[in-house]
């Protein structure tokens, strides 16, 4: 196996992380597992499953102790993300609503906010989505439309969102949206007059995630659900993308090690003109390639899963580890899927569910071409900084 070969990792060594991880895996493999293809007939998974993983502690691990939360770091949400996505069941949004709605609230959220959302959020009551994405403001998020008028007490909010992972049994949407002075951003409650949810979209993969679309249509929001400072929601979004990203490469890391065990034991035991797949010198070649790549990038995503935890992870790091993550991912589950040949390309074979699941890696949290902008521009930074310099100076001379 695979295994057998691996670096330690160091940052998941202790007693507390090993709990953690055994607690998930159990519980994935009881409570998620045997109802997943249930849930991917339905578009989405059950509230119940969200009630028992908050039961079990699963869900937003990195609450601090006073408002429900175990106060852990991101290492031990990173566990629980790896265990989940290694099981190939991809409809549980436990990994949005954990690493990427509840910083949010935890980071800019008053007093009030926090005791109000976050222990339902622990609890799973309170089943979380964010809403930035709309049909003409993808990545481009200084374009969106969405807005919400001061009225004096509360705010109306007009507009629509899409692609939202959770959309559909959210009960709080973190939503961007535009105000007089900037992009802000609210907590707007599912159950608002005006609020309404398109049905969950039928996707190439991630079939049990239900991701739909959100419509405002004069929805009046209070005042007390601004989140932060009116303003500052680009800046906040920013700021929390780094997470995102790395959660991105965390659940990507925990699927591509799966695929390639369970393609390790297809070879092993599919046979060939009278020879297991294994014995074959390109299958053996195509493994150690990928072992290769995958240890490589597991000491790097161990790096970046540390540099968070101390604060010092860069949106440049972050994006480098989105980018490489879901394009190894990628290629990847391609390559499973052509070692397990014609079988690779039946839905109940893990490799061809995780080969769906995978191309959308790319797309969500920024696409790979932001990615890319984004680490360019860190390294060229005064290169932009003087073509920024030489613009103004223009400006100027010809006003």
């Amino acid at each position: 196996m695979f295994t057998n070969i691996q670096i330690e990792r160091e940052i998941y060594k202790s007693d507390m992380h090993q709990m953690v991880r055994a607690t998930a895996r159990d519980f994935f493999a009881k409570e998620i597992v045997p109802y997943h293809d249930k849930w991917e007939e339905e578009g989405m998974i059950s509230r119940e499953a969200w009630l028992k993983a908050g039961e079990q502690g699963l869900l937003c691990v990195t609450v601090p102790e006073e408002y429900g939360g175990a106060g852990l770091d991101f290492s031990f949400s990173s566990i629980i993300c790896e265990e989940l996505s290694a099981t190939g069941c991809t409809g549980p949004g436990f990994f949005l609503h954990s690493d990427i709605t509840t910083p949010y609230i935890v980071d800019y959220g008053t007093e009030e906010q926090k005791k109000k959302w976050l222990p339902k959020m622990v609890s799973g009551e309170t089943i979380t989505a964010i809403g930035m994405t709309e049909p003409g403001a993808g990545s481009d998020l200084r374009n969106l439309r969405t807005t919400a008028v001061d009225m004096g007490d509360h705010y109306l909010v007009n507009g629509s969102k899409t692609f939202i992972t959770n959309g559909y049994m959210s009960d709080l949407v973190i939503t961007a949206v535009r105000t007089e002075v900037g992009i802000s951003l609210l907590l707007i409650e599912a159950d608002r007059e005006g609020f309404t949810k398109g049905q969950p979209f039928k996707k190439v993969g991630l079939k049990a995630q239900d991701t739909c679309e959100l419509f405002f249509e004069d929805v009046k929001v209070p005042k007390e659900n601004l989140l932060g400072e009116e303003g500052k929601g680009f800046i906040y979004m920013m700021e929390e993308l780094a997470q995102e990203r790395l959660s991105v490469a965390v659940i990507s890391m925990g699927v591509i090690e799966a695929a390639l065990n369970h393609t390790i034991e297809y070879v092993e035991t599919r046979r060939a003109f009278g020879q297991p797949v294994a014995g074959f010198q390109n299958t053996q070649f195509k493994l150690a390639e990928l072992a290769t790549k995958i240890q490589i990038h597991q000491v790097f995503l161990d790096k970046c899963i540390q540099l968070l935890i101390d604060k010092k992870l860069t949106p440049e790091q972050a994006s480098m580890a989105k980018l490489s993550f879901t394009e190894l991912q990628c290629e990847v589950m391609d390559e499973c899927v052509q070692l397990h040949g014609g079988y690779g390309y039946i839905w109940e074979y893990f490799v061809a569910r995780a080969y769906a699941d995978a191309r959308v890696q790319r797309i969500y949290a920024g696409t790979n071409e932001i990615m890319k902008v984004i680490i360019s521009r860190g390294l060229l930074k005064n290169y932009f900084r003087e073509l920024k310099a030489a613009k103004r100076a223009k400006a100027l001379a010809e006003s």
